[in-house]
């Protein structure tokens, strides 16, 4: 044996400084910058019966007619079970490729099935997109703030976040064109643009009709491509959907679905639409991935869609999810007049701004013990703002729920801002702009 090779069995080699992880200098970079969660840490805590949490953003699954899709499973298994059990294409399953057709269709789009890629999950679409596009040091844009899992699939590409504000109207073009002027003149090679055009994820905005053409024209005349993430757009509470971007544009967007906020996470089925070229590189790098999506879970959603009424379920939720809107603005209004908070269309967040000198990471251990749950602001940046604001999920519990976490959040604030003034804390961030005043939107 050489003194070059360690023996078979031998305890791999101690990093110097740690006993916790002696593989600490065998990760690659991209490991380095991975880190947990802030919703995901929180799971264990706002999960407990006692603690009102409106952090998540778990569906309302029991508004699913559960009896109906057992059944559905259940033949699926008698009558498929060879196919569903069975490896499937990269792609994804035909049929249920030609069903997102018509899902898409309602927001606008027109697009063959051979554009669509079936992911495990919406997330797993970002992933691939992320992964075929960017280089460790290129240019990621996104809304300032932005979905968190989103910053996690960045971060773990080595990606630089440059943030661009948001408005009550959603991305605001003039400072999309600034950032990227900016950047270009800095050298700086800007590959994606990230957007949640629709009941934004934290903010609960949604990008106006007036300005999707705006930015899609500057994204084109700058060369980056459109990343559009819609997990939230048929859950409007008023009115038609806004066409997509992608059904302004098809060359310059690809589009991200989801059936997990429209009909249950628990299968993880999402898609991509994406040009041919880029279509073709988001299959081989899902086949190297994972093989291929679930054909179980396909399948069972095929049958969901083929055999009942998606629509009417889908307007089940939006009714659902305006009366859960009502209760947290209504309760934020009677409880919390002294923040400021944005009133979705539609979606699952509101997006708080708290009283000068209060930071929602500091209060957040204070507000458990109170037994309630958010999310910190700081959650949705990746240059650390967001201090000063948190985004509560009004998606999950029942409104009298809705209404007592509100309640037991305003002691809380109530208490820090009382520390605040004793003490002369500062408001260490300053306001994002997208927040309207708590009062005149009761």
């Amino acid at each position: 044996m050489t003194p070059e090779t360690p023996a078979v069995g031998a305890t791999p080699p101690t990093a110097q400084g740690t006993r916790l992880d002696p593989w600490l200098d065998a990760y690659a970079d991209r490991a380095h910058s991975m880190r947990a969660s802030e919703i995901r840490a929180l799971f264990a805590v706002a999960n407990r019966p006692e603690v009102v949490s409106l952090a998540g953003g778990m569906p309302y699954l029991e508004g699913l007619p559960l009896g109906v899709l057992g059944e559905l499973s259940q033949r699926l298994v008698a009558t498929r079970g060879t196919t569903a059990l069975q490896y499937g294409s990269a792609q994804g399953d035909e049929t249920l490729r030609e069903q997102i057709l018509d899902v898409m269709h309602l927001e606008g789009i027109d697009a063959h099935p051979d554009d669509v890629v079936v992911t495990t999950g919406s997330q797993q679409a970002l992933d691939l997109v992320t992964r075929i596009f960017v280089n460790p040091g290129d240019v990621v844009v996104a809304e300032a703030p932005t979905y968190v899992g989103a910053l996690g699939v960045f971060r773990a590409a080595q990606a630089d976040v440059v943030h661009v504000p948001l408005d009550a109207d959603g991305l605001i073009p003039a400072a999309l064109e600034e950032t990227l002027t900016a950047l270009a003149r800095a050298g700086r090679r800007v590959k994606l643009l990230y957007t949640v055009p629709n009941f934004h994820n934290p903010a609960g905005v949604t990008l106006s009709a007036s300005r999707r053409p705006q930015i899609l024209e500057i994204a084109h005349r700058f060369g980056v491509l459109v990343l559009e993430d819609n997990p939230y757009g048929l859950l409007g509470f008023e009115g038609d959907p806004i066409p997509a971007l992608r059904s302004l544009d098809a060359d310059g967007v690809v589009y991200l679905g989801s059936f997990s906020k429209t009909f249950a996470p628990g299968y993880r089925v999402g898609w991509a639409v994406a040009p041919h070229a880029v279509r073709e590189k988001l299959v081989l790098a899902s086949e190297s991935a994972i093989l291929c999506p679930s054909s179980a879970s396909q399948l069972a959603i095929s049958a969901y869609l083929s055999t009942c009424d998606w629509r009417g379920q889908i307007k089940t939720f939006r009714e659902l999810y305006r009366e859960r809107r009502d209760a947290m603005v209504g309760a934020l209004a009677e409880h919390l007049p002294s923040a400021t908070w944005t009133v979705p269309d539609g979606g699952f967040y509101t997006w708080v701004k708290l009283p000068a000198g209060l930071d929602a990471k500091a209060m957040l251990p204070r507000a458990v013990t109170a037994r309630v749950a958010y999310v910190p602001g700081t959650a949705f940046y990746a240059d650390g703002q967001g201090g000063d604001h948190m985004r509560l999920s009004y998606c999950f519990p029942t409104p009298d729920r809705i209404r007592e976490g509100v309640r037991r959040l305003a002691g809380v604030v109530a208490g820090e801002s009382e520390l605040v003034s004793l003490f002369g804390v500062s408001d260490p961030h300053g306001p994002l702009g997208v927040q309207q005043p708590g009062p005149d939107l009761a």
